[in-house]
C-alpha cells in the first residue's frame, strides 16, 4: 500500500524497488535522500504517486510554525510536525514503542571519546548514549555564572548589565563600553553560551540567562538593551521601573502601544523624583563629521534643506528584520537612524510627515524599504530621506547633503565631508570610517559619571520613535 525511504545514497535503486513491490496505486513516501532518476514505466503502469516529505512532517523549516506558533487547521493537515512529535511521545510514555533494542553502546560521559570511536569505527553499533554524571538539583537550576570577581564601586560609575549579546552587541556595543570605562557587570542571553563565551572575553562579572533577576540586582545602575525589536521596549520599560539608566540599540519601540509603555514607565520614574536616564543607540549625530556638520550649522540662522540618502542593500524577505511583529520592518529598525539625524542638525521640531514607498508588483517582494521620506520642522527646514534596499553595492551606503544659506556640506559614507561656500571650511576627511558608535557610549556614560541628562533628550527620543512609527504606517497604507 505504501513505502517509506529513509534511506541515505545517491543510487535509485531505494526508488526502483519501492516502485517494484507496491501494489497498483500505491504510494511512495521519501524522507531521506536518495537518486531521483525515476522510470516512467515503474509509476505509470501501477499510477503510483511519489512525494518527498520533510523529515519532521509539514511545518518544519516554515518560519511561521516554528517560530511564531501558527499551527495548520487540522482539517487541513492531520499529521503537522507537533502533532507527529505528541504522537510518537504518546507511545513512548505507554510502552508501546520500545527503543531498548536501538540501544547498541553506553558510556559514561568521562568516556565519551570512546563513543565516539565506537561511531565511527564499530558498524554494527546503532544507538550510543552517554551517560551524564548525577548532578544536584540546585546546580541544574543555577542560572548565573560568576566569571571574574566584582570589585565595588564609588556611587556615580556606571555598572552596566547588557541584555543581549549578538552580533552588533559583542562586536561593537559592548567593547566601546569597555573601551568608555564601564564596569561591565552581567551580561544575560536567552542561551547560556553565549552569556559566558562573550563574558569571558569583555571581562564581565557573570554570565545569566536570567534577565529578570539582572534588572533587579542592586549593584547594577544601568541597563544596556541589545536584543530583537520586538523585545526592546519590554526590557527598557522592565528598567527603569527598576531604577535604572537605560541604553537600547533602536528601536525603542516598533509601535504605539510599546512606545506608550515606555513612556509610562519614564514618567513613572519622574513623578517619583528620580533622574530617568533613557538613551537609544542613535551613535550618527556623534559621529566626528555629523559634530563639524552641527558646529557649522549652529551660526545660520536661516532654515535648512536636506536630502540622505541609505543604499541600504537588499536583505531576505524572511529575515527576522523584515518581520513587522519581531523586527517591526526596515523604516522602523533603521531608518529612524537618518529620522534622528535630520532632527539632530535641523535642531526644530518635526511637524510634518509625508513618505511614498515603491508600488507594489510580483518582481519584489518587500517595497517598503524602498521608500521616499519628507519631513518638515517647525523653523521652516524641511529635507528627503532616500531609504533604498535596490541599490548597488558599489554605491556608497550613506549620504548627507545640507543647503542653506548659500552654502553646502556633503558627506560622503561617513569619511569625506565637504564644504562649499563656507569661510573658512572646505572638507574634513577620515582615514577610516567614523559612525559614532564610541563617542555615543562614552557621552552616556559621562552623563552618569558627572550626574547629567542623557546626551539625547527624551523628548527627541520619544518624538523621533512617534515620527518613525507614523512613517512606517503611512508606507503600509498605501
Amino acid at each position: 500500500d505504501g513505502v517509506l525511504i529513509t534511506a541515505s545514497t545517491s543510487s535509485n535503486d531505494p526508488v526502483s524497488q519501492a516502485a517494484k513491490m507496491s501494489r497498483k496505486r500505491g504510494r511512495i513516501v521519501l524522507v531521506g535522500v536518495v537518486g531521483l532518476e525515476l522510470s516512467r514505466a515503474d509509476f505509470y503502469e501501477k499510477e503510483l504517486s511519489f512525494q518527498v516529505s520533510c523529515s519532521y512532517g509539514p511545518g518544519r523549516y516554515e518560519k511561521n510554525y516554528e517560530d511564531g506558533g501558527v499551527d495548520y487547521p487540522i482539517g487541513f493537515v492531520r499529521w503537522s510536525e507537533q502533532r507527529n512529535f505528541e504522537a510518537i511521545l504518546d507511545t513512548l510514555a505507554s510502552g508501546k514503542l520500545d527503543v531498548k533494542p536501538l540501544i547498541s553502546h553506553r558510556y559514561a560521559f568521562n568516556h565519551a571519546l570512546e563513543g565516539y570511536a565506537t561511531l565511527t569505527n564499530d558498524k554494527a553499533a546503532l544507538g550510543i548514549i552517554i551517560n551524564y554524571p548525577k548532578v544536584p538539583a540546585e546546580v541544574l537550576n543555577k542560572n548565573e555564572l560568576e566569571l571574574i570577581p566584582f570589585i565595588s564601586n564609588v556611587s556615580n560609575e556606571p555598572v552596566v548589565g547588557f541584555v543581549g549579546a549578538g552580533n552588533y552587541a559583542s562586536r561593537v556595543l559592548i567593547p566601546a563600553f569597555k573601551e568608555a570605562g564601564a564596569k561591565l557587570h552581567t551580561l544575560s542571553t536567552s542561551g547560556g553560551i553565549n552569556s559566558v563565551v562573550h563574558g569571558n572575553k569583555n571581562e564581565f562579572h557573570k554570565a545569566s540567562t536570567d534577565t529578570d533577576a539582572m534588572l533587579k540586582n542592586s549593584e547594577i545602575n544601568t541597563i544596556a538593551v541589545v536584543t530583537q525589536h520586538n523585545s526592546h521596549a519590554y526590557f527598557v520599560a522592565k528598567a527603569l521601573e527598576e531604577g535604572k539608566n537605560v541604553f537600547v540599540e533602536k528601536p525603542i519601540a516598533i509601535n504605539l502601544e510599546q512606545l506608550e509603555q515606555v513612556q509610562q514607565a519614564y514618567n513613572q520614574q519622574l513623578n517619583l523624583g528620580k533622574n530617568a536616564r533613557v538613551m537609544v543607540g542613535f551613535n550618527r549625530r556623534f559621529a566626528p563629521q555629523i559634530q563639524k556638520m552641527k558646529s557649522l550649522l549652529s551660526a545660520v540662522t536661516e532654515p535648512k534643506s536636506f536630502i540622505m540618502t541609505m543604499n541600504a542593500g537588499s536583505i531576505p524577505a524572511e529575515h527576522w528584520t523584515q518581520d513587522v511583529e519581531v523586527g517591526g520592518g526596515r523604516i522602523i529598525g533603521e531608518a529612524c537612524h537618518f529620522i534622528d539625524l535630520m532632527r539632530f542638525l535641523a535642531n526644530s521640531k518635526i511637524v510634518s510627515i509625508q513618505a511614498r514607498r515603491m508600488g507594489d508588483t510580483d518582481a519584489v517582494v518587500i517595497t517598503e524599504d524602498k521608500a521616499a521620506i519628507i519631513l518638515g520642522f517647525e523653523d521652516g527646514s524641511f529635507g528627503t530621506i532616500h531609504y533604498y534596499a535596490n541599490g548597488s553595492a558599489s554605491f556608497p551606503k550613506e549620504r548627507v547633503e545640507v543647503f542653506t544659506a548659500g552654502k553646502v556640506l556633503q558627506l560622503d559614507n561617513f569619511r569625506k565631508l565637504r564644504g562649499f561656500g563656507w569661510k573658512n571650511f572646505s572638507k574634513m576627511n577620515l582615514w577610516q570610517q567614523d559612525k559614532g558608535q564610541k563617542a555615543c557610549a562614552k557621552a552616556f556614560l559621562d552623563a552618569i559619571r558627572n550626574g547629567k541628562p542623557a546626551p539625547i533628550s527624551a523628548e527627541v527620543i520619544f518624538e523621533v520613535a512617534k515620527v518613525t512609527i507614523d512613517v512606517a504606517e503611512q508606507l503600509r497604507a498605501q
